[in-house]
């Protein structure tokens, strides 16, 4: 018996040689190792669609977008380009779906995708090897797989950079945010950059992701900014109708250590910033109702809760986002850099009124498609182009241009910083914006600025 033991045992072991030299020289036939039949790249745009709460409609309509143009100028070096879309519907198990759907269809890479669902998505697509390409950034997992290549710095650099922004004009801050393990991370980072310009940490208000009714969180911001002094501590002085947990717990906790006592006040007006997605206009709109005695106070976003196509549509010029401070990965939507994405879209999303040149998940997708792009082209001119093999270029590569939209990228194992909990983190850039005649501007006197330093001092967050 100990002897069948045994050699069972050596049997395992001498299979599990056998795989590890196969995985190693590339033998036989590996999982995500096709990118389609006849030339084809086969990839995938993932993003929530038609949900209660955070939708992305114009990421699947700008990879179609790109994938007609693509095609029609020749394909991605020699290859036609398939470009797959699936409807992550804000949930787990959809994103666990479109990352499976992923693998069944070969895709050789992920693109230009949004879900704050990482683990569920992420999980599949490591074991098949595909890698995923310029997500949106809003899941911590984005910038920890070795599998992914994110093209900005996410929640993290947007937050921190939006900390750095209200700094140096409000007295005090209040952040409303979602209660989800995402909106978890916030307050760490948004009181990075402020701790950084000797600012005491923000308040912290939670709100239901999906919630119709934001007029408790309105009430408890405008309560903050009428109180004066450091911003109160949401575990002793929370929400009266519950809707604030105690911020002693979890993230929150890291986020509030030390945070009233270390700096002192500044002068200014208190500032209240709402990171809620399409949520943000709900309470904003709350806030003003709420705001009879016209407090004023400074009010602020982040791109992609604030955008263009939110000005316009509530009053342009007349809009309650007047004088709003918005953070950003990039510039503005006027600026020559964007001209070939506007005419792509123009000459092949013309009947697609959901990808707007303005949003920034059609501009994150554009960017991740370019990235997708200029890495195919340095293969062999007759190379198979696969997952693996992608990913594999993707961690060689020095430099990938993205035509001055974001600095040039490079996922090498030099090239990572010390982010804690993001050490996939290499393009820490943010533009700081203004809301002026109904338009979002640069924000004079605030050039863009790498917030990766900031991000290294801060608590671990995720």
């Amino acid at each position: 018996m100990t002897d069948r033991r045994r050699a069972t045992a050596l049997s395992r072991l001498l299979l599990a040689s056998a795989m590890g030299a196969c995985l190693t020289t590339a033998c036989g036939v590996l999982p995500g190792g096709s990118g389609g039949s006849g030339g084809t790249v086969t990839v995938m745009t993932f993003a929530p669609m038609g949900t209660k709460a955070t939708n992305m409609p114009g990421m699947p309509g700008m990879a179609k977008a790109y994938e007609r143009w693509v095609n029609a100028n020749g394909g991605i070096h020699g290859h036609k380009l398939r470009v797959l879309t699936c409807n992550e519907k804000n949930t787990p198990t959809g994103a666990a779906d479109c990352a499976r759907q992923a693998i069944a269809e070969k895709a050789v890479a992920v693109v230009g995708s949004y879900s704050q669902h990482g683990r569920a998505f992420m999980a599949p697509l490591e074991a098949e090897g595909i890698p995923f390409i310029g997500g949106y950034g809003v899941s911590s997992e984005e910038f920890q797989s070795p599998l992914s290549y994110p093209v900005n710095g996410g929640q993290p650099a947007l937050l921190a950079g939006a900390g750095h922004q209200l700094g140096k004009a409000c007295a005090q801050v209040s952040l409303v945010r979602p209660d989800t393990l995402a909106g978890d991370t916030m307050p760490v980072l948004l009181n990075a950059g402020l701790r950084a310009n000797k600012m005491p940490d923000a308040s912290d208000i939670r709100a239901a992701e999906d919630s119709a009714d934001l007029t408790p969180q309105a009430r408890e911001a405008l309560a903050d900014g009428s109180a004066g002094g450091p911003a109160k501590d949401t575990a002793k002085g929370g929400a009266k109708d519950g809707t604030a947990k105690d911020a002693g717990a979890g993230a929150g906790a890291a986020a509030g250590a030390g945070g009233a006592k270390d700096f002192a006040p500044k002068e200014g007006k208190p500032c209240v910033t709402a990171v809620l997605g399409e949520r943000t206009e709900t309470f904003f709109d709350a806030f003003r109702r709420l705001d009879t005695q016209h407090r004023d106070p400074q009010i602020a976003s982040v791109l992609g809760s604030v955008s263009q196509a939110l000005v316009d549509r509530t009053g342009g010029k007349e809009s309650p986002f007047e004088g709003a401070f918005v953070t950003s990965w990039y510039p503005v939507s006027t600026d020559p850099l964007w001209a070939p994405m506007r005419k792509v879209i123009t000459e092949q999303a013309f009947g697609d009124d959901t990808v707007d040149p303005d949003d920034s998940g059609a501009q994150t997708t554009w960017i991740a498609y370019t990235v997708l792009n200029e890495v195919v082209q340095r293969f062999k001119a007759d190379e198979d182009v696969t997952a693996r093999k992608v990913a594999r270029a993707l961690n060689e590569s020095e430099g990938v241009k993205t035509a001055g939209l974001t600095p040039d990228l490079s996922w090498r194992y030099q090239d990572m910083r010390a982010v804690a909990g993001f050490p996939r983190l290499v393009n820490g850039r943010v533009s700081f914006q203004i809301v002026r005649a109904g338009r979002i501007v640069d924000q004079p006197g605030e050039p863009a600025q790498d917030m990766t330093s900031t991000l290294e001092q801060a608590p671990r967050s995720a």
